[in-house]
This record gives structure tokens, sequence and C-alpha cells, in this order.
């Protein structure tokens, strides 16, 4: 089978509900990170066989194919590049990467784009059901659902709790952790370690126009006593609003090729792809699913937890990458070492695509050789990527670190 190549991987700064990013239709941002793989790879825009789109509210402004919107907005893609529009969650667009890697691999394609858009400011979470069960125009889950799940409401919040509960975990630990994802995030904005990774966006302010590119949720000033203060999202729960995943608005974009692309347009790859999982379990805790995915992922892939050198997983709430700590008996130092969504904010949709471009750039930096990234869905659902870095040294690099 043939090798799949991450040669790009570029996200938006993520933008707070209602804060610098709402003013941009998701169609615009969504092209603004297609154009950049195209020009930072070099490679010419109608060598693009395909875009793949990660949404999770396909309503509205992202309503009517907006990976396909997307691509006829771009200035660099040719208006004959085709796309699609894909949901599985707020694994979307890690979705399009494992599509995307598959076509390459099976040799169908050779240059496809993996990509994620949502903005949550404008196309609020949930709007896409509410708007038409308030129309009287029904609910999504049928008779024959209810059947099987009998007064059931699938709730990733309760999943959650239901997680924390699972593995007894307390208020403060979590507090804890979630502290930790803002200060690793303070660390990495200060430190310069996303500059290689973020698209800035032109952005209008009461001041004027102005680069975007710096994520607004991080909480500079983030402490264990402010934490404490925040009401729980129960009565009987554990989690609250500060530890868990923020309402975000952004774009990212993956390239994707093959081995042949890589001589035809002499491109240097970042990455290449080593395992493709998905796999789904309950559906009613829902959120637990990233665990036994990464067992069977690594089984796949003949590797080991410890094999892995960086680990993101997505911080829907800190119960879930908590419960993949203890379940894996990973290396908590390897986890989300700048920070993740309840600092950073989780766009939905683009999310996927916005964690591999972070991991791919920090195991360069790194000098890591494998890398490996998960993410809870709806449904139950989880996806798997396992990259291995293409500049990767063996002993020296080790040493070197």
């Amino acid at each position: 089978m043939a090798e799949a190549y991450i040669v790009e991987a570029v996200r938006t700064a993520g933008g707070r509900r209602g804060g610098k990013l709402a003013g941009v239709h998701p169609v615009d941002l969504a092209a603004q990170v297609l154009d950049a793989v195209i020009e930072r790879s070099g490679i010419p825009g109608d060598a693009v066989e395909d875009v793949i789109m990660g949404c999770v509210s396909q309503g509205g402004e992202q309503a009517g194919q907006v990976g396909r919107n997307a691509v006829l907005a771009s200035k660099m893609l040719a208006q004959s590049t085709p796309a699609v529009t894909i949901d599985r969650q707020c694994g979307s667009s890690q979705q399009s990467i494992q599509f995307a890697a598959q076509a390459v691999m099976s040799g169908t394609q050779d240059v496809v784009i993996a990509a994620g858009i949502e903005s949550m400011s404008r196309v609020p979470m949930g709007s896409t059901y509410k708007l038409f069960y308030d129309a009287g125009l029904g609910k999504n889950k049928s008779p024959g659902l209810e059947e099987k799940f009998p007064g059931i409401n699938f709730n990733q919040f309760a999943g959650a709790e239901m997680i924390a509960k699972k593995y007894g975990f307390s208020r403060e630990k979590l507090d804890d952790y979630s502290l930790n994802s803002h200060r690793k995030a303070v660390a990495a904005t200060q430190g310069g370690k996303f500059k290689d990774e973020i698209v800035p966006v032109e952005v209008e302010t009461p001041e004027g126009k102005e680069q975007h590119t710096t994520d607004e949720g991080i909480r500079y000033d983030a402490s264990a006593e402010g934490m404490a203060g925040v009401k729980k999202l129960s009565e009987d729960g554990v989690l609250t609003a500060a530890s868990s995943s923020q309402i975000c608005d952004g774009a990212s974009a993956v390239l994707i090729v093959s081995e042949e692309a890589l001589k035809k347009y002499n491109l240097k790859p970042l990455a290449k792809i080593v395992n493709l999982t998905v796999t789904a379990g309950d559906p009613v805790v829902m959120l637990e699913e990233p665990l036994f995915a990464t067992d069977k992922a690594l089984k796949k892939a003949g590797l080991s937890i410890d094999d892995i050198d960086l680990y993101e997983v997505n911080e829907a709430f800190a119960s879930v990458p908590v419960a993949w700590l203890e379940h894996t008996k990973a290396n908590p130092e390897k986890l989300n070492v700048n920070g993740g969504a309840i600092a950073l904010g989780h766009p939905l949709g683009a999310s996927g695509t916005k964690l591999m471009a972070t991991l791919v750039h920090e195991l360069k930096r790194r000098g890591g050789r494998y890398g490996l990234q998960t993410m809870c869905e709806g449904g139950g659902v989880a996806n798997v990527t396992i990259i291995e870095n293409c500049d990767w040294q063996g002993d020296v690099a080790q040493a070197a670190e």
C-alpha cells in the first residue's frame, strides 16, 4: 500500500464567542486556511484533487456544502476542485485527515486537503437541531432509537460527568488539570510555539483592522482560586465551565500527498501517517471511547504507549484526557504539551485538523518520532491517528533532547 504524507498543517488562532473572528463569514475563514497550505507548500492550486471539510453545525452560513463554498471563495484553488463536507461530530476534521489519507494510500488520489471549519459565534452549537424542532419539524431521536434507548437523552455533558464518577475524579483534580492547560498554553504562546501553525486573519476591531494571530481563550491570570469559584455544571457533578472546552471560532487545514506527489512537486514532508483507526462504543457515556480506540490503534500499529513521543487528546471536558491517562498509563508530560481545548478552544468541526497542526509542528520541533491524536465524538465514536516525524533521526535526536 502507498504511503500518505503530511506536507503542511495550519490553523487560525482561536476566536472567543463573539470575539475577533465573529465578524468573518465561515466560508471565507475556511478559504483562508485552504489558501495557506497551498501557498506555504508551493504546490499548484490545480494539483489539489479534493477537499474534505469537517463541519458539525451545517446550517445557516455553514449550510449548502460549506467545503465546496470555501473552495469557490479560495484565491488559490481552481473552480474545478471538488469538495465534500462531513460530520463525525467533534472528530469531523480528524476524519477528514483519515479519509484524505485513505484516498492517497489507496492510490485513488495524490493530493488532498483535509480541513475543518466552525464559527460557533455565527452558527451556534445546537442551532441546527433547535431551529427545526422549534419550527415543528421533529427531532433526531427516532421511534427506533427510543425503543433501543428508552428515556435516554444523549448528552455529552452527562457523559463527561459519568466518566468522572466512574473513575472517581474529584473537582479539585479536574480543576488542577484545567489550570495546567491554561499555563501550558500561556507558555506556548509567549514562547512562540504556535507561530509555524497559525495563519494570520485580518479582522475588524473598534481600533481598526488588525491581524488575528493569538488564541483569545487563554486566561493568563488563571488561578486555582479562580477555578474553584466557578459554578458547577450540575449540582451533583464535578465539572464546571472552567474544566470544559471553550466555545470557539476557527478553521484549520492539512495537506496530504502521496510519495509520487512529493517527487513531482519537490515537496518536503513533515510527517508520515502510520495508523488510522476509528471505533465506536457506548453512546450514553459517549466520550470514553478514545481510551479503547487508543488500545486498538497501538495494537494495529505494533507500538506501545511508551513508543509515542507526544499525545494530543482533545480536552472536550477535563475528565476525558484524565481518564485517558489513567487507562493508558501514558506519561502526562507528553500530553497536550502546549495546552488544549480548555485553554485554546474547541471549534468543533475544525478541531481535528487544528490538533494535527499543533502535533506535527511540535513533534518536529522536539525531534520526536511518533505522535498520537485522539478525539471523543458524539454517539460514542472516537478517531485515533498516529504519525511519524519525517525528520526523526533516531538516537541522535533523542540524545540531543
